[in-house]
């Protein structure tokens, strides 16, 4: 079963950037997940399977309105 993200997630990875930040944003989703280090604000793609690997824990989780 897929992770569940959103948009806004904020995630804690396993290792650290080279930068020395280890929480990252979710700025896009789809097959590939699109992150943002908020340390120097460097952009990466990862396979959604990667990012599943490489995740060690949520740090704040997005607030999502709930559909009808």
């Amino acid at each position: 079963m897929p992770l569940e993200l959103s948009l806004g997630d904020i995630v804690r990875l396993r290792k650290p950037h080279p930068c020395g930040g280890y929480d990252w944003e979710v700025v896009r989703l789809g097959a590939d997940i699109g992150i943002r280090c908020l340390t120097c604000q460097h952009k990466v793609l990862l396979e959604r399977r990667d990012l599943e690997r490489r995740l060690k824990t949520f740090v704040k989780r997005a607030v999502v309105p709930k559909q009808e």
